[in-house]
């Protein structure tokens, strides 16, 4: 969850070390640091609780000179967020620092043993253990900082990315990776590392993804060599081409970027369905489907997994699919599918849904599908990362990089890809009639401007925000394909504003949550004018009798749930399947002006990160 950024070259290496800092922050802004080597060999390390801003002030005035450095933003895992537990974290006799992202499981057997031969430990952390151990190794084993470190990483258990610098050696960085994200820029006469390539835009389009189990040693002056860990031979460095740009990364003229990126939502969407729409909206074509087609029609099941938002896009794709496809669906959490011993064969297809594609459960969820002989289709935002180079097939949503932490137009795309996926394979599998996949089809196509006119419920969600922004509880209900858009909806509520939200199916509030409402209680309830619409007018009848206010979100026209609501949110009318989409944006703007009038931070909000890259 950690960022990690690094810089060897010509230039001087604090600047791009903190700007890379602030394009990380999303991954982690508990604390944050930076180790420099200057020309005469010196280790410099500056750490400050708090945000990269922190960091700057503290390092203010102090010797940042150096062209080889290594910096870090901490989302705390092993010890309390402070000065000391920051990274980098340095070696007793203060000559190696090292910044690392995921979690060594073993490190307290470790840090008993190097106790045992005279070592102190000034933080929590379990990357000290690891930095202590590399010394020990190194000192006691009159070895090379390059062996030392192969050496340290066979004895640890867990995940890791790091990067490593050494007092007196201005000319090498050392990194490393285990199911933790890095990638290497590969520049002119500089090399640039960090835990995605945001930090790196700009500056080159050249990079290579680091692989599990790789060692990379970067020298001025030198080709970049990178080392299997498995066997200590060369590895295949595969330079690709990085498609980002700096707009993608700047706020563009808003607040903030969850802001940017629920405005973003028309062309994102844009840019996830261009090319897979075809022969005027009567057939969909998916690569990652077309190639693997014999492993679709013969399916006897399909499993997604996922986690968080993922999870709430993969309980919609369970529906898309089984309707259009008419194949069993599982939907299991990445956390619990891997420890509840799942019964796969060839013949069952596991479908990963992540939008950093470096989701550690998820991650770890493919290793075991795949394990087991099951077919592993991957869904994902980010080209390059984890999930696709470690899964069977799959599709990209391309809607840019996103920065808030609360997903938005992740999951708009995410459930965009799975409809498309339901739609490709219920075709192949001739499932679904043609009259639906052109009606569904032409809807999607005209989807980025359904979502424009939705967009302009935004000074109207904004003034109702100022309602409801001192609630302590929220209660989202959804019947059908919008159950899922409220479970999203309260997720929402929850990440940035801090008010306790629940999602519940609409048909269960009276098995249990009817016992919460009250006057200051509210309601969301998300009522378009599908099959279950009947439905749910029972529940906004019940909330009203017990004195519940009700947000409903409605389709465009419906005169007859103004006068039971309180307060109604007109959406356009699509097809059912594809209402998830459309209502999650209202959802996205309330919680979104609810937290803004709070004073929150929307973009960072408290003991969050973006990518969950440890267990």
């Amino acid at each position: 969850m950690c960022g990690i950024v690094g810089y060897l070259g010509s230039r001087q290496a604090y600047d791009i070390l903190i700007q890379g800092l602030h394009r990380l922050e999303y991954r982690g802004y508990d604390s944050a640091g930076a180790a420099l080597v200057n020309a005469e060999g010196s280790l410099n390390v500056y750490k400050a609780k708090g945000k990269v801003s922190n960091l700057e002030q503290s390092a203010a005035g102090k010797d940042t000179t150096g062209t080889l450095g290594i910096a870090h933003t901490r989302w705390a895992t092993h010890g309390e967020p402070n000065d000391v537990n920051a990274h980098p974290q340095i070696s007793q006799t203060h000559s190696i620092a090292l910044v690392h992202n995921g979690t060594i499981e073993n490190y307290n057997v470790l840090k008993k043993a190097l106790i045992q031969h005279g070592y102190t430990f000034e933080s929590e952390t379990d990357t000290e253990v690891l930095v202590q151990l590399i010394e020990y190794i190194k000192l006691t084993g009159g070895c090379s900082l390059l062996d030392a470190i192969i050496e340290a990483l066979h004895q640890v258990e867990g995940a890791y990315a790091i990067a490593v610098v050494e007092e007196n050696d201005p000319d090498t960085m050392i990194v490393a990776r285990k199911s933790s994200p890095l990638v290497i820029g590969v520049g002119d006469d500089e090399t640039f590392i960090a835990s995605d390539a945001t930090p790196i835009v700009g500056f080159t389009d050249r990079v290579v993804y680091l692989r599990d189990n790789e060692i990379a040693v970067i020298k001025r002056n030198e080709p970049l060599r990178i080392i299997s860990l498995e066997n200590n031979k060369p590895s295949k460095i595969d330079i690709q081409t990085l498609k980002l740009s700096v707009a993608q990364l700047e706020k563009g003229g808003y607040d903030t970027f969850m802001l940017k990126e629920i405005f973003e939502q028309p062309a994102t969407l844009r840019d996830c369905i261009r090319g897979r729409i075809v022969d005027d909206c009567n057939r969909i074509v998916l690569s990652g489907v077309e190639i693997h087609r014999d492993r679709f029609l013969n399916a006897r099941r399909i499993v997604l997994v996922a986690c968080g938002t993922s999870w709430h896009a993969a309980l919609i794709g369970k529906r898309l699919i089984q309707e259009m496809c008419r194949i069993p669906v599982e939907v299991e959490y990445a956390s619990e599918f891997r420890y509840g011993n799942p019964v796969l064969d060839k013949q069952d297809i596991v479908i990963s849904i992540s939008q950093s594609g470096e989701t550690a459960d998820t991650l770890a969820a493919i290793q075991l599908a795949r394990e087991k002989g099951a077919f592993v289709y991957g869904i994902c935002n980010v080209v390059g990362a984890s999930i696709p180079r470690n899964t069977d097939s799959g599709t990209y949503i391309h809607v840019g990089p996103e920065i808030g932490v609360a997903s938005t137009k992740a999951f708009t795309g995410q459930v965009t890809v799975l409809t498309l996926l339901a739609l490709s394979i219920g075709q192949l599998r001739g499932t679904v009639v043609p009259e639906t996949v052109h009606e569904i089809a032409s809807a999607l196509m005209e989807m980025p401007k359904t979502i424009e006119k939705v967009l302009k419920l935004d000074g109207e969600i904004q003034k109702l925000s100022r309602t409801f922004t001192y609630a302590h509880n929220f209660l989202y209900l959804g019947r059908g394909y919008n159950y899922p858009t409220a479970l999203e909806g309260a997720l929402k509520l929850k990440e940035i504003s801090y008010i306790h939200a629940e999602g519940y199916p609409a048909a269960e509030m009276k098995h249990g949550p009817i016992a919460l409402i009250d006057h200051e209680m509210p309601s969301v309830i998300i009522a378009p004018s599908d099959s279950l619409y009947d439905k749910i007018i029972n529940n906004v009848q019940q909330v009203k009798s017990r004195g519940g206010s009700v947000i409903a979100i409605v389709s465009k026209g419906n005169r007859a749930m103004a006068e039971m609501a309180d307060y109604t949110l007109e959406i356009p009318d699509v097809p059912e399947c594809l209402t998830p989409i459309v209502a999650s944006i209202p959802l996205q703007l309330l919680a979104y002006y609810i937290a803004i009038n709070k004073g929150k931070n929307v973009d960072q909000p408290r003991n969050l990160a973006k990518s969950v890259t440890v267990e």
